[in-house]
């Protein structure tokens, strides 16, 4: 394999949508999604209505990456073996006494071979990969501390409220029937939220479009979101740019329930039709599906045996892992936290950030310190790197946190933004993640401070 990447050696080109082709406001976001998930608690479960109550301060708990531990009330940090880097019970930190007593004097989290290997969803334990879930994180932490204080017992309990929350403001017909609070809200004002993108990015599509590039839209989102969304952020011709738009995909099972997987639909009005479809056999809007039927189609589209793909999106979960596990793309994952670390995402992005905030939002949460959740923690440090001492009087090591072994493990390179790369020629030759390289090769335009200070170290 070479040790270099090019989209112009590549045949087909797919997209996520959320937070990869489409970035948000995240602060706006999270905000409002932490509230469309506690008020359905407080409102529907009689959870206490302290949790609407939130302080900028409160943000720093809002961290990429996190397991919460659904027995325990516990959330942890991995490093790339399994090893617990970071702990809390609810938002309270745990000493590493604390930490000890719970996972032993190796500090060994238990269930993690069955994430390491599979990612697959667990009755133990969730784990928080990508922005549109993420306050859940600090929604946990929160009901942990209310159980906690109410004399209660911290058990998985709590989660099957969690779960009912999220699926009150996303199930697929929420949108139409303006449930929850989430969708009415972005229908409202979807400017407050999506941050339209640049004209370097719309002109990137179709140059790839016009070098003969079959272009892919792959989301797990609902076909009226999607519209909703890119409307806003691409324009009202933006159907034009993609060869293929798949919506209600339900990642990542459509990249790995092979050989039990789901049909592709047609929809009408954003109706799935109830009826399946053999097999994909023209370009087009389809529903659900799976990669098998898709790799199909595009081999007869690229008249190619093995058309080379790659696919960009922002979770392990979802998008890295099964793509380039099951169906052997290549793959580019979207790593906002870089910007939090030093490395010059886009410009224009940020400009857009400043001028869509409205001013009354900035001088509130901005002026006081809100956290953007991809920014470092100063409760659980950086995403990439973490200190580490494996016993009393030992010395502190710097180790890969297990979300950065996985970007090296299953991407093939990494960027803040779609806007990062969006001015380069088509045949620019990206450096990928190797084995036999440096963990710092593969991200652009650079590594994330906290890997080259670890590198630095390493090499010195």
């Amino acid at each position: 394999m070479s040790e270099y990447f090019s989209l112009s050696d590549c045949d087909v080109i797919g997209f996520d949508l959320d937070h990869t082709l489409c970035r948000y406001h995240l602060k706006e976001t999270s905000r409002l999604i932490y509230e469309s998930f506690t008020r359905y608690l407080v409102e529907h479960k009689d959870y206490d209505k302290d949790l609407l109550i939130l302080t900028p301060a409160s943000w720093d708990f809002c961290f990429k990456g996190l397991m919460v531990d659904l027995e325990d009330g516990n959330l942890v940090k991995l490093a790339e073996d399994g090893t617990v880097l970071r702990a809390t019970h609810g938002t309270n930190n745990l000493r590493t006494e604390e930490i000890i007593k719970h996972y032993g004097s190796k500090r060994e989290w238990k269930n993690f071979n069955s994430l390491n290997t599979s990612f697959t969803k667990s009755t133990k334990y969730y784990f928080y990969d990508n922005y549109f879930d993420l306050p859940g994180a600090l929604l946990c932490g929160r009901v942990v501390d209310m159980l906690r204080k109410r004399g209660n017992e911290v058990n998985s309990d709590f989660w099957k409220d969690i779960v009912a929350a999220i699926d009150h403001n996303y199930n697929t017909s929420a949108f139409q029937e303006d449930a929850g609070w989430y969708f009415p809200s972005v229908k409202r004002d979807p400017g407050r939220y999506l941050q339209p993108c640049s004209e370097s990015v719309k002109t990137w599509l179709r140059n790839m479009k016009s070098a003969g590039k079959v272009l892919l839209l792959i989301t797990s989102s609902h076909s009226d979101y999607c519209r909703l969304i890119c409307d806003h952020i691409l324009g009202k011709d933006w159907e034009e740019l993609f060869d293929i738009i798949i919506t209600n995909a339900l990642k990542p099972g459509f990249f790995s329930l092979v050989p039990q997987q789901r049909p592709f639909r047609t929809l009408v009005n954003d109706v799935e039709e109830s009826e399946g479809l053999p097999s994909l056999d023209k370009p087009g809007w389809y529903s659900q599906g799976n990669w098998p039927h898709l790799h199909q189609l595009l081999k007869t589209m690229t008249g190619k045996p093995e058309p080379k793909v790659v696919y960009f999106g922002d979770s392990m979960r979802s998008d890295m892992f099964p793509a380039s596990t099951f169906g052997k793309l290549e793959t580019v994952m979207i790593v906002e936290e870089m910007e939090g670390e030093g490395v010059p995402g886009c410009d224009a992005a940020k400009t857009n950030e400043a001028q869509a905030e409205p001013q009354d939002k900035k001088g509130k949460f901005e002026d006081q310190g809100m956290k953007a959740p991809s920014a470092p923690s100063e409760q659980w440090g950086s995403y990439f790197v973490d200190a580490h001492k494996s016993g009393e009087g030992d010395e502190e090591s710097q180790k890969l946190t297990w979300c950065c072994h996985s970007i090296h493990k299953y991407s093939t390179m990494a960027i803040p933004s779609v806007e990062s790369i969006a001015d380069l020629p088509l045949d620019y030759k990206f450096p990928r993640f190797c084995p036999n390289k440096p963990c710092t090769t593969g991200y652009y335009p650079r590594p994330p401070d906290s890997l080259l200070k670890r590198f630095q170290s390493q090499s010195s």
